[in-house]
């Protein structure tokens, strides 16, 4: 049967005990139920003794191990320690961030890149250059330019044009410094 009402709290208690018999009926295997509390009152009738021959009560059966999510998440957990870092005081990481962030400084200039062995510009060794000529001990690279360079003969009127007239020069214009 339907309930149709205006008053909304009379639908949301309607709901809400729907809810309820859901939530209850559906249950299948539920918590198993205790003893209700006895108040103070005790029944007054004919209790017998415990017979001898009856066995004391055991210690209930190892339970199975469950092998679900939530058992394997705690197995996770139960790892963790032997898998994480220690965690460190917050001097002992101050000191760590100090030994890495060292002091440099931007110069600008222009140190000219030697081709290396496969045939690509070697900034990083003109980078160092640059730096030791201010007085730094090496940088890096921040700031490159490239121009091609070609021979007075490609300027003559009718010749054709060979691969060893040009090659492109790269220079380092900027590098970060640091001691």
């Amino acid at each position: 049967m339907m309930v149709r009402s205006g008053n909304p709290v009379l639908r949301l208690g309607t709901l809400t005990s729907a809810a309820l018999l859901l939530l209850l009926g559906a249950g299948g295997t539920g918590w198993p139920q205790s003893t209700p509390p006895s108040l103070g009152l005790q029944e007054q009738g004919p209790q017998a003794a415990p017979s001898p021959s009856t066995p004391a009560p055991q210690a209930p059966p190892a339970r199975e191990e469950n092998s679900g999510l939530i058992n394997e998440m705690g197995k996770l957990f139960d790892k963790l320690p032997s898998i994480l870092p220690p965690i460190k005081s917050p001097s002992e990481t101050m000191n760590d961030l100090s030994r890495l962030a060292k002091p440099s400084a931007m110069v600008s200039g222009r140190m000219a890149c030697p081709v290396s062995s496969n045939g690509a510009p070697d900034c990083k060794q003109a980078a160092d250059q640059l730096c030791q000529s201010k007085g730094y001990k090496e940088g890096k690279s921040l700031n490159a330019d490239s121009a091609e360079k070609c021979s007075a003969k490609v300027l003559i009127p009718g010749r054709q044009r060979k691969p060893d007239d040009c090659r492109t020069d790269t220079v380092v214009t900027s590098a970060l410094c640091q001691n």
